[in-house]
């Protein structure tokens, strides 16, 4: 399973309910990377999306505790048990997690690759994804060259799972 997400250097995603910076690079290649999969998304990173709708071209997997939810147009989970159930349906290399940060937190034991898009800087974030760095289970893989939109330097790495 892949986890995808954009940080800042304090491992923040995300601030007042919004993404903390609009980069069109890594929008690209968010796309690029989930088109055609299936995404594993909170209601509240759902309903942040535009029109509250699910993102096209991608089988929209939502992760709720309301049990009155309901998401036209994806597939709502009442729990980490109902999701793990759907995700069984799925290779694990065509499942994405995609926030927001407990969605990330319950699903990281379960992810095998993470695609991080590192932002050089620092917003103030109220929620955050876990620091990978720090964890021994994980190592970069890959890393892109740097990039920079008015200002802002970021760039794409690749963690894995270290094999036991």
């Amino acid at each position: 399973m892949n986890a995808i997400v954009a940080v800042d250097r304090e491992w923040g995603i995300g601030k007042n309910g919004q993404l903390l910076t609009h980069l069109p690079e890594d929008m690209k290649f968010f796309r690029e990377k989930t088109t055609d999969m299936n995404i594993v998304i909170g209601r509240k990173t759902l309903e942040s999306f535009p029109g509250g709708k699910p993102l096209p071209d991608r089988h929209n997997i939502v992760i709720t505790t309301n049990e009155n939810y309901l998401a036209e147009g994806c597939t709502v989970c009442l729990g980490i048990e109902a999701l793990r159930q759907v995700l069984s349906e799925f290779p694990d290399d065509e499942i994405f997690v995609c926030g927001g940060e407990r969605v990330y937190k319950e699903m990281l034991p379960f992810a095998d690759t993470l695609w991080v898009t590192k932002i050089d800087a620092v917003y103030g974030a109220d929620k955050f994804f876990p620091d990978v760095d720090a964890d021994e289970d994980f190592e970069v893989t890959w890393e892109s060259e740097e990039h920079e939109y008015k200002g802002t330097k970021f760039r794409f790495t690749k963690y894995e799972r270290k094999q036991s």
